[in-house]
């Protein structure tokens, strides 16, 4: 027999590239079987704004869809924000993993985040999964080399003109109009940013259908950020006389100024000073009819995920960066620790998500990371601070991995919530806000003054300092 095939040169590097094959077709086996992640994002989205959860009379019809088919955690926050553009903070807490002082000191240089890989993108990919990028990105990471495939990638917020602020006064001239093209904000480039980023979304679920790795999707829509435009169509379903004033509307917050929500921060010069009823009206009009337009656009891509065959395995995420005021509490912006401001929609519709289920446990949004990661099978990194959802959505514990939530801007504000009790403080002016949630969800009922919640009070004082220990908070608090 001849055996000398045995000894060819080439056959040390015929095994090792066989080996290598078979490797990769085991790899590409155990990432198939791991399922997809659709990421829908949305920017200064309040909880309140979804027609299914009764709080306003709103048109939601796709996101009601969701809420129907999975699981809602009622109580999702925001962490807190370094600067008056809270979007990049959030951001940065959820692509990176870290809370709020830590994503702080790695912001201006994230990009080195992304080149040593540890990114959440970059991580899903590292387990196989093809990655994929629309909309708004807003950290200082290039979002060309984090995702697989990155399309129309939008600033902070798209440009606007000055005719959108200090606007409207009843009786005058308004000289902005939501639905104006001329405009351009969410119509520059010639199509509404939202329906570009619904294209991207479809284009991608196209691409990915026929492809044998997990994809993970984010679709990072720009609304509801302001100019708040749409199609007139949109804003006609919205008449004056539909739109009810919030219940904590205000004239005027009284610490407005001391608290960094003044007339000088950008977000509060949308509307006049002192707020009128009228005012509140038509900017919640916008608010909610860019909404219904976002709407529309995410239900686009639940029929094409359907379409696609991709659906049972696929877990899909709806969320957004922050909340927003638009009135309540006399503020319009999302620069303050008011549940409209800070408490977001979470929904998760997938394998292990219950129909129609709701979960009061609380959470931050960007546990939405660390979520995947457990889906995908990734070790958490030390740098990620958050944490999975998935043994409350599973049933598993009906206990919420925080005990108490941690809530700051700049140095301005803090507040911690436990047993839903929320106490705020503003340092510089030495005032405490005390509310029960329960009783008083719209938090007009201040109790900080009450004598019978002087222990209540001194508890959450302690849970506020832990939490600041914890977390690398710097700011010391006055007893």
């Amino acid at each position: 027999m001849n055996r000398s095939f045995l000894l060819t040169p080439t056959m040390p590097l015929l095994f090792v590239g066989c080996c290598i094959s078979w490797l990769f077709l085991v790899s590409a086996g155990d990432a198939a079987e791991k399922p997809n992640v659709l990421f829908l994002f949305a920017d200064d989205f309040t909880y309140e704004a979804i027609s299914a959860f009764g709080h306003t009379d709103i048109e939601t019809p796709n996101l009601d869809r969701l809420v129907k088919r999975g699981t809602t955690f009622t109580h999702a926050y925001n962490m807190g924000s370094w600067s008056g553009a809270v979007c990049v903070a959030s951001r940065n807490m959820l692509l990176t993993g870290r809370s709020v002082w830590h994503a702080e000191q790695i912001s201006a240089s994230t990009e080195k985040e992304r080149k040593e890989g540890r990114l959440w993108p970059q991580l899903l990919k590292s387990a196989g999964y093809d990655t994929y990028m629309t909309g708004k990105w807003h950290i200082q990471a290039n979002p060309e080399l984090t995702f697989d495939v990155a399309r129309n990638v939008r600033p902070g917020m798209p440009g606007t003109k000055e005719g959108s602020y200090n606007r409207p006064v009843e009786n005058e001239m308004d000289e902005w109009s939501a639905s104006d093209k001329a405009l351009g904000g969410f119509w520059s480039g010639g199509k509404h940013w939202s329906e570009v980023g619904a294209d991207d979304a479809i284009s991608f679920i196209e691409t990915a259908k026929d492809k044998p790795n997990p994809f993970f999707m984010y679709i990072a829509f720009n609304a509801p950020h302001d100019p708040r435009q749409s199609p007139q169509e949109f804003l006609d379903r919205y008449p004056v006389d539909r739109i009810k004033l919030p219940k904590s509307f205000l004239k005027e917050y009284p610490h407005k100024d001391t608290i960094g929500c003044g007339p000088d921060l950008r977000d509060e010069k949308l509307a006049p000073f002192p707020r009128t009823e009228y005012a509140i009206k038509v900017h919640r009009r916008e608010y909610y009819a860019l909404i219904t337009h976002l709407d529309q656009q995410i239900g686009r891509i639940l029929d094409s995920l359907d379409r696609s065959g991709k659906a049972d395995n696929t877990y899909i995420f709806f969320t957004a960066d922050h909340g927003l005021a638009v009135g309540n509490h006399g503020f319009f912006g999302k620069q303050n620790l008011y549940d409209h401001s800070i408490r977001v929609p979470f929904i998760v519709v997938g394998p292990e998500a219950k129909p129609n289920h709701r979960i009061t446990a609380p959470i931050y949004l960007q546990d939405v990371m660390a979520t995947t990661l457990e889906l995908a099978q990734v070790p958490k990194p030390s740098t990620t601070e958050f944490h999975s959802v998935l043994p409350l959505l599973r049933g598993d514990t009906e206990v919420s991995k925080y005990p108490a939530i941690y809530g700051a801007y700049l140095h301005l504000q803090r507040c911690v919530i436990a047993d839903q009790w929320k106490w705020i403080v503003y340092p510089k002016t030495k005032i405490n806000r005390l509310y029960d949630l329960t009783s008083d969800p719209s938090e007009m009922n201040d109790l900080s003054n009450d004598p019978a919640q002087a222990s209540r009070i001194k508890t959450l004082q302690r849970e506020l300092v832990d939490l600041q220990s914890q977390l690398g908070d710097s700011l010391r608090l006055q007893p």
